[in-house]
């Protein structure tokens, strides 16, 4: 039972990685902290959608913000989660042309 549970929770997570938006902020992010206006501008995504975005982030714990006057600022909330995003990079460069060619996940 705790075993299922802790399965689901994963997966819950993982769904924060699995939208392309949510990805692209996660990637833009990687680099250290960044307003709404220059993840908009980096992703080229609108800022209503990004928004969106930025707050299923928060409430799932993946990212963190801060205000600083006028600017709230965000970033990933940890380290590991950087390193699962790099991690997934090395992953990927080993297995693109498998993932590719997989007609099971299209978008």
């Amino acid at each position: 039972m705790i075993r299922d549970e802790r399965l689901k929770i994963k997966a819950k997570m993982f769904r924060g990685f699995a939208d392309s938006t949510r990805l692209a902020i996660l990637e833009c992010l990687r680099d250290g902290e960044k307003t709404v206006s220059e993840i908009v501008e980096e992703i080229k995504q609108t800022q209503s959608n990004v928004s969106n975005h930025l707050s299923c982030l928060l409430g799932c714990g993946l990212i963190k913000n801060k205000r600083e006057g006028k600017n709230i600022f965000y970033r990933i909330t940890n380290n590991k989660i950087k390193a699962l995003l790099e991690d997934s990079d090395s992953i990927l460069d080993e297995i693109y042309s498998q993932i590719y060619e997989c007609v099971r996940y299209e978008e």
